[in-house]
């Protein structure tokens, strides 16, 4: 039987030693290269809940995720421009089915929703709006009516052609017939979060804003809530951009925002979980 001579043999062993060690800083370089994080555009009502939602995906998948909170039409404007976002989290549908039709959106890792020129998005929960006031305003029993009223001055909410709270909002006053009357009083905010900021500091005398800020207001205020009948239902919605560096990681993400313990998150900040 032939065998190698031994000279060839040592010959060979150095050669793999010598290509493995030239491999090493690569390799090591690779392994020591940061991870470029998950970046999501959310919409401002979820300032209050998404953080520890991103916290609980990356302890679960070791991926970080990072977001930048805007009005709806605030982060359209950004997509627009081309911002670099793997994930969109919206407080309508009305962004993300925009997203879809522009050919933005990445349809194969979404497999919930309603479509948009057969591109499909994901309704991820429906928001709620209510009237909140600071304590010691003298509105102790709040109730919608008295906005028209004297002892109301100013009235915070987001902006209705920019923020879908607001929208919600201008709808409801509409609705209950409020609207001539409350219009002079009107304070309006960028975004949901500069609504309830103006109604906490002082700057408003009540807030049209969403529960999920008038969660983390406990203590300073109390509120009530819009009857859900004064307004188009505020559900919000999810899609993945095409143009993502981190596809795989943003559709594990839209799944993870339907695991049962981000739904218990959701609920438990203000907003109701969608399937």
């Amino acid at each position: 039987m032939y065998s190698w001579p031994r000279r060839a043999i040592g010959w060979a062993y150095r050669s793999a030693l010598l290509a493995l060690i030239a491999l090493c800083p690569a390799l090591h370089a690779q392994s020591q290269r940061p991870q470029t994080p998950l970046r999501i555009a959310a919409a401002a009502d979820l300032q209050p809940v998404l953080p520890a939602i991103l916290l609980g995906f990356e302890r679960q998948t070791g991926r970080k995720a990072e977001a930048s909170f805007a009005s709806s039409a605030t982060l359209a404007t950004q997509i627009e421009n081309g911002a670099p976002f793997d994930v969109i989290l919206s407080a309508n549908m009305a962004l993300p089915e925009k997203i879809a039709r522009d050919g933005l959106a990445a349809a194969d890792f979404v497999t919930t929703g309603s479509t948009a020129n057969g591109k499909t998005v994901q309704a991820y929960a429906r928001g709620t709006l209510v009237l909140w006031t600071r304590n010691g305003t003298r509105l102790d029993q709040l109730a919608m009516p008295l906005l028209s009223t004297s002892g109301v001055h100013s009235i915070a909410i987001a902006n209705p052609d920019h923020a879908p709270y607001g929208r919600a909002a201008r709808e409801a006053l509409t609705s209950l017939g409020l609207w001539p009357a409350v219009q002079p009083k009107l304070r309006t905010a960028e975004n949901i979060a500069q609504a309830a900021q103006f109604a906490s500091t002082g700057n408003a005398d009540v807030g049209l804003i969403s529960l999920t800020y008038a969660l983390t207001l406990t203590g300073q205020g109390h509120y009530i809530l819009v009857p859900a009948s004064a307004y188009t239902p505020i559900v919000q919605g999810a899609v993945t951009l095409r143009r993502s560096a981190n596809p795989q990681d943003a559709a594990a993400f839209l799944r993870y925002l339907h695991t049962p313990d981000v739904g218990r998150q959701l609920q438990q900040g203000g907003l109701e979980p969608l399937p």
